[in-house]
């Protein structure tokens, strides 16, 4: 770390603690030319992941959006905002720990349902209708008897 005042490199931390928020470090520092004091904060560096879409655009992650989707999917279903709350927490977390500054929509997809699934089988069949898109009544019976044979 540079000096402000003298420009030297070298110093010395000589007390460190967090701020209030828990969201960053808070270090005290002294030059070792110049003896100065002073303080620099230390936080966690966060890069935005972005999903490549279908059409091969690119979006910034929104979890927000993500809620959006499930909470339709859940509605009138006897699913709490907590349950749904640790579903996205549980996809955020496996998405920014894959160390991939990009996921494609696909892969997001396949997280939800399969995470989705075990929450609860209609708000699952509701989610795959619009995510798979299913064109007809066909292909929607086609997903019921695959959950029917996994019972």
């Amino acid at each position: 770390m540079r000096c402000p005042f003298c420009g030297f490199i070298d110093d010395k931390v000589i007390d460190s603690r967090p701020t209030d928020e828990n969201s960053a470090i808070r270090r005290r520092r002294e030059c070792t030319n110049c003896s100065r004091r002073f303080t620099t904060y230390e936080k966690v560096e966060s890069l935005p992941i972005m999903v490549v879409k279908k059409d091969k655009t690119r979006q910034i992650f929104d979890r927000q959006k993500l809620m959006n989707g499930l909470m339709r999917a859940c509605e009138k279903r006897p699913v709490s905002m907590e349950d749904l709350e640790k579903l996205v927490n549980n996809i955020e977390g496996q998405v920014c720990n894959s160390l991939k500054r990009e996921v494609t929509s696909n892969e997001l997809g396949e997280m939800v349902i399969s995470k989705l699934k075990e929450l609860d089988e209609v708000a699952y069949v509701r989610f795959a209708s619009v995510y798979r898109q299913f064109k007809d009544i066909n292909t929607f019976m086609d997903e019921l008897r695959k959950i029917i044979g996994d019972k």
